[in-house]
């Protein structure tokens, strides 16, 4: 199922299934509403998005029930969260599936929402979306690649080729929205080269390895998988993570990766990667891209979770094309 897409007037529903958006500093609550409502849509919050905890995350309880009202309320067109976390998996076994199923959406984020997007692809068949907070659209500056393609993938139809960021940053913004630094993007970076098609799988790795073994796993067969890290990751640790979703059944089915940028802190060099990646004989006979602009360095592009996708792995020339989504 592809839900429908935005037009002016949709409302768009803000919840918070990760960390609490009480955490986010108000004026840069104020600029995302700003720039969603000159966008020509209406900005709603659930009953309990900006409730404080303990542990920054709201109780499993009213994180469930914002989730289900949002699903539910039929002015709602689209459900944005507000930021990631550490524990959106603690609400999986609570979730209405049924719910889900009968009242199809928009659902996008990323992070620790890899955890949400990619179940609930798998049990209700829904194709969700890894792209932007709500939070992120309080960025005053290197927002424009972020922010064109949500709109796109929102609101348009038709084939999409996703174009690399001019440039790209890994500064804390939300700190410091005046003190920014930004790089130059050289562009796809192509380990093995070749054209492949498949459903669209995947997000922040640790986050989805959190579903192996159990129900909420999506099927990896003909699959292209989309897969970063934060900089809580390093070399080791991604290395590992890579080699346990290899395990899962269904990887000798995958048609091709595409892997986002990293960020400095997880003292990922390109060599390093390419020789994690080369170290690995299961990746050997597919397309791999790598440094795409999503993950935890800014901008990034919207991509589906189940949707159908094209790569092409060929130097300059290479390209992801979105064509169901």
């Amino acid at each position: 199922m592809i839900p429908e897409k935005l037009k002016r007037g949709d409302e768009i529903r803000v919840i918070s299934p990760a960390k609490s958006l009480s955490i986010v500093a108000p004026d840069q609550q104020d600029l995302a509403v700003e720039r969603l409502n000159q966008a020509g849509f209406k900005v709603t919050f659930s009953t309990y998005a900006a409730e404080s905890s303990r542990f920054i995350s709201n109780p499993v309880e009213h994180r469930v029930t914002d989730i289900h009202e949002a699903f539910s309320d039929p002015n709602v067109k689209a459900i944005l969260t507000t930021l990631g976390g550490y524990d959106s998996n603690q609400l999986l076994s609570r979730l209405d599936f049924d719910l889900i199923h009968k009242n199809p959406k928009i659902f996008c984020g990323y992070s620790d929402i890899t955890a949400l997007s990619n179940t609930i692809y798998k049990k209700t068949g829904l194709v969700t979306y890894s792209g932007p907070h709500f939070s992120s659209f309080g960025m005053e500056k290197g927002i424009h690649y972020t922010f064109d393609h949500f709109m796109s993938v929102f609101t348009e139809t038709e084939p999409q080729n996703i174009r690399p960021a001019m440039d790209w940053s890994d500064d804390r913004w939300y700190l410091n929205q005046q003190e920014r630094q930004f790089h130059t993007n050289p562009g796809y970076e192509v380990l093995y080269e070749g054209l492949a098609e498949g459903t669209s799988i995947g997000g922040n790795l640790c986050t989805l390895n959190l579903l192996q073994g159990t129900p909420y796993m999506p099927s990896l067969t003909n699959s292209i998988l989309f897969l970063e890290d934060d900089m809580l990751s390093n070399p080791s640790t991604f290395d590992r993570d890579l080699q346990s979703l290899i395990h899962q059944p269904g990887f000798e089915c995958v048609q091709g990766m595409v892997i986002g940028r990293f960020q400095k802190e997880s003292h990922m060099e390109d060599d390093t990667l390419k020789q994690i990646l080369q170290s690995k004989k299961e990746l050997e006979h597919i397309p791999i891209l790598y440094n795409a602009s999503f993950g935890h360095t800014t901008p990034i592009f919207t991509f589906p979770i189940g949707g159908w996708v094209r790569i092409k792995a060929h130097g300059q020339s290479s390209t992801i094309e979105l064509l169901a989504y």
